[in-house]
């Protein structure tokens, strides 16, 4: 049996480690970190480490390397849950017996399947049991034995994720009950219902019991301490608090486990990662032991910025998964908030890291197009795009389908036609509230769509120079704008004021106007970026129109220069 406890322990390190990695670890750092040793030859790692791997059902081999099993990656709408609850004689795990066995399965988010059996526990039934429960002990010493029962369970549950309400009373009792019979435990973790509600509903629940939340959530099914009813409950209850996950922007059931969890301490052990940070605008990387960029993201002061990573609050999920995995965390000082922002996008695009994902992607923006009497959504660039969500997209099409090729043009100028708002209204005077609902979501969808689209075409006509100071005392940079993307970048110094660099920089503007105003994806985020600067912009910040500015031969631009002395003075002073 001790044995037995080692490599329990030890397999919980391995995923524990795992875990930490990010998903996946090689078989010598492995092997190394469970023997501590300082390396473990990759042949020898494998071989002692497939008993381990084989044995586990959270973890699988990929090529050379341990990684979790495809369960904890799946993503929450297709990802298969079994929520099961235990009614037992008593509440002591090392004297009680279990005495019911209640499982729901959840595929999709919608309740599919259900288990339900009794279990003779092989003792009395104590009379409150029976008093709460409705159980007898005639019925139960019918039942099924525990070993016979838990097979039919673990056949029921699969692969799926188990969840429970107050996992870890249920949980002691499985394991005490299959050690005893198989003389092993839980191959895999207990998602707790009460952990998950507990950081997803801080402040809007007082209590987290299991009738508390049925009644906060208004499930169908009322708990009444029996197996299938309170294990249906704690189902229904676990949907709404996956919709509230979604909202934080957990994807994953990786990411849902993370949000159940307390906030690891080893992260709070890692802020030795940032000592010195500047108090500087900048990007930052968190990188893993083998240099994998885990997360980038931007800040107006690095220092400030990436010691809050390290205080009590919780990250979004996929930031914290990031947190727990790094080793290592870069800077790279930059002039300004702004220039941060830009290093941030093309950074993201070229080293794409999986935290980061949340982030559209310019080669999945789309555009609307019509066909025939149908608005359709392409990726063949036209006016009404790029829309940076499909989703926002396909439900803005549906709704426009139909319209006149009037309403279609004027979109911009007009934006959602009346006759739609008309129509939701009819549809709701006539009772019909689903499809009123629908179209009210529709028609919000749209209204998005049409406010991205509108931002971006007054964007498209901008002719402007951005001023901020550059990283090195004394200089400053220039961005120009123009036919809808950023056309050139200098930096200046004080010596060279408005020199050969501008009038080459108003030039780009010039071409870039006549060339047309640019609708491709890979301008967008750049674009925003800079209409979210000029909706809010820095004290830094100088903003200069090039309307009516030459280029050849150039007139003196006294905004322009103001601007760079402005520029130059906040980079000697820092």
């Amino acid at each position: 049996m001790e044995r037995c406890r080692l490599a329990l322990d030890s397999l919980d390190r391995l995923v524990e480690l795992v875990e930490e990695r990010g998903g996946y670890v090689s078989a010598g750092e492995a092997a190394a970190h469970l023997l501590q040793l300082r390396r473990a030859p990759e042949g020898l790692a494998r071989s002692l480490l497939h008993p381990l791997v084989e044995e586990d059902s959270r973890l699988l081999w990929r090529g050379s390397h341990v990684a979790l099993a495809g369960g904890r990656t799946a993503a929450l709408h297709e990802a298969s849950f079994v929520v099961f609850d235990l009614e037992t004689t008593g509440l002591a795990v090392a004297s009680a017996r279990i005495c019911e066995i209640g499982a729901v399965r959840v595929d999709g988010l919608e309740l599919r399947d259900t288990f339900q059996t009794l279990v003779s526990p092989g003792v009395r039934l104590p009379a409150q049991i029976g008093r709460l429960t409705g159980l007898s002990d005639a019925e139960l010493r019918r039942a099924p034995r525990v070993s016979t029962a838990l097979r039919n369970f673990s056949a029921f549950a699969g692969d799926a994720l188990l969840v429970a309400h107050n996992a870890r009373f249920d949980t002691a009792f499985l394991d005490r009950e299959l050690e005893r019979t198989t003389g092993k435990r839980l191959a895999a973790p207990v998602l707790d219902t009460v952990a998950l509600a507990r950081n997803l509903l801080r402040g809007r629940c007082d209590r987290l019991s299991l009738a508390s939340l049925a009644f906060f959530f208004g499930t169908s099914a009322r708990p009444c301490h029996r197996a299938l009813p309170d294990a249906e409950a704690t189902a229904e209850v676990l949907i709404r608090l996956i919709g509230l996950a979604q909202e934080q922007g957990a994807r994953t059931v990786a990411e849902l486990e993370y949000l159940a969890a307390p906030r690891l301490r080893r992260v709070h052990a890692k802020r030795s990662l940032v000592h010195g940070a500047p108090s500087r605008p900048g990007v930052y990387l968190f990188r893993d032991r083998l240099g994998r960029v885990l997360y980038v993201g931007k800040a107006r002061d690095l220092r400030a910025r990436l010691r809050s990573y390290f205080a009590s609050e919780r990250q979004r999920p996929s930031v914290e998964i990031a947190l727990e995995a790094a080793d290592r965390v870069e800077w790279r000082v930059l002039g300004s908030e702004l220039a941060a922002a830009l290093e941030e996008i093309r950074l993201i695009r070229e080293l794409r890291p999986d935290a980061n994902s949340r982030r559209p992607r310019p080669e999945r923006y789309v555009y609307l197009r019509r066909q025939g009497d149908d608005v359709v959504v392409s990726r063949l660039v036209s006016r009404y795009g790029p829309i940076r969500r499909r989703a926002d997209a396909e439900r803005a099409a549906r709704v426009l389908s139909g319209c006149s090729d009037e309403e279609f043009e004027n979109l911009l100028e007009h934006g959602v036609p009346s006759r739609l708002r008309e129509r939701m209204s009819t549809l709701s005077e006539c009772l019909r509230y689903e499809e009123a609902a629908r179209m009210r979501d529709r028609i919000a969808s749209l209204e998005r769509v049409v406010t991205q689209l509108v931002t971006l075409d007054e964007l498209r006509r901008l002719e402007v120079c951005l001023v901020v100071p550059a990283v090195h005392e004394g200089r400053a940079e220039a961005i120009f704008v123009g036919g809808g993307r950023i056309v050139a970048r200098t930096v200046l110094t004080a010596a060279s004021g408005v020199n050969s660099e501008i009038k080459d920089g108003i030039a780009a503007v010039r071409a870039a106007g006549r060339d047309g105003r640019c609708r491709e994806p890979e301008y967008t985020d750049e674009l925003l970026v800079v209409g979210s600067f000029l909706k809010r912009p820095p004290p830094e910040l100088g903003v200069i129109s090039l309307a009516g500015v030459d280029a050849a031969p150039l007139r003196p631009c006294s905004e322009l220069e103001r601007a760079l002395a402005k520029s130059w003075r906040l980079g000697e002073s820092r």
